[in-house]
């Protein structure tokens, strides 16, 4: 008899967790790492959906938009998470993505009205550094310096998509000049942000493309005042992350609730001490102390969306280019 009844208790489990619903997320490697934001998030939105989250790591913004590509209309994903403002025009041109309904009164320093993608953070790019490197005051400075800079790969790395829309904006048609006179300053291109951070934290360059938020995370998970943003009077860059659902989702309810949650205050209170960047929604408690020792750029530079597919692909060969001479 207690074989029959393992046995169907193994049947009922086995029945329930058939019957649990499973909503894919594609996103970015860092989101799901075991200090990021997702471990945290999965854990909430489990506690309210009675489903299965399921994040699925892909290196970074550029990397979930060629995979979506690849897989088109068959893709197992339902949400897709870490997109960004460079990379939104060309997500919309695949015609993969629904639109939403999703509304919020956010933080953000730009007005927010697109029909398919929702705001989850937003940071400026800058060149982090220790306090004992006397930075640059812009990137022709840096180019006649002896500094040495770690960088990513913008054709992988939505930072490094960020520092090409950086250069092009601040500086124009004399970007190609600015990207000459990187060239020998930069020690290597690493695919994704997180590499870059690792290996400028092991001494392995001076300065990381990063973003203005980084420090907080030294100030408040190591104690550690001894890394700063370097402030570039051309301005800097702003990346606004988003998060968008599949037009061919079979958990299309589910994937709304998910991205109501994600501008929901449980999600954005989580979001400044994991992803260590500005929430789009500012959460009921404020920000952490340490966010307010971020330097506050000039000028806030953003190629309109609709226009960063053309200045890339410029871009991009203006940057190869300079890198292989």
């Amino acid at each position: 008899m207690k074989y029959l009844t393992l046995a169907a208790t193994t049947f009922l489990a086995t029945s329930a967790y058939a019957d649990t619903p499973e909503l894919v997320v594609y996103t970015y490697d860092s989101f799901i790492s075991d200090w990021g934001p997702g471990p945290v998030i999965e854990k909430a939105f489990e506690e309210t959906c009675a489903c299965d989250l399921k994040f699925v790591g892909m290196g970074d913004g550029p990397a979930l938009l060629a995979r979506l590509k690849l897989e088109g209309a068959r893709s197992d994903a339902d949400i897709v998470l870490g997109l960004d403002t460079s990379l939104i025009a060309e997500a919309k041109q695949t015609d993969l993505f629904a639109p939403t309904d999703v509304t919020a009164d956010y933080d953000l320093p730009i007005a927010w009205n697109d029909e398919s993608f929702v705001p989850y953070d937003w940071g400026y790019f800058a060149f982090v550094h220790s306090t004992d490197l006397t930075p640059p005051h812009n990137f022709r400075e840096l180019g006649e310096s002896d500094i040495k800079i770690i960088i990513q790969d913008p054709r992988s790395s939505t930072p490094g998509l960020g520092l090409l829309m950086w250069v092009k904006e601040a500086y124009g048609n004399e970007a190609p000049a600015i990207w000459a006179g990187l060239a020998d300053n930069i020690v290597t291109v690493t695919k994704g942000w997180s590499e870059a951070y690792g290996l400028f934290l092991e001494g392995e360059a001076d300065m990381v493309l990063s973003y203005t938020t980084s420090p907080a995370y030294h100030i408040i998970a190591e104690e550690d005042e001894t890394k700063v943003a370097a402030p570039f009077d051309e301005g800097h860059y702003m990346q606004v992350e988003v998060v968008g659902k599949l037009a061919n989702s079979d958990q299309s309810d589910l994937a709304d609730a998910f991205m109501e949650f994600m501008v929901s205050d449980a999600a954005q209170s989580v979001l400044p001490t994991t992803n260590w960047m500005y929430p789009a929604i500012m959460p009921k408690d404020g920000l952490p102390a340490a966010f307010d020792q971020s330097i506050e750029p000039e000028k806030a530079l953003l190629i309109p969306n609709e226009a960063v597919p053309a200045l890339r692909k410029e871009a991009l060969a203006e940057w190869l280019s300079a890198l292989s001479q």
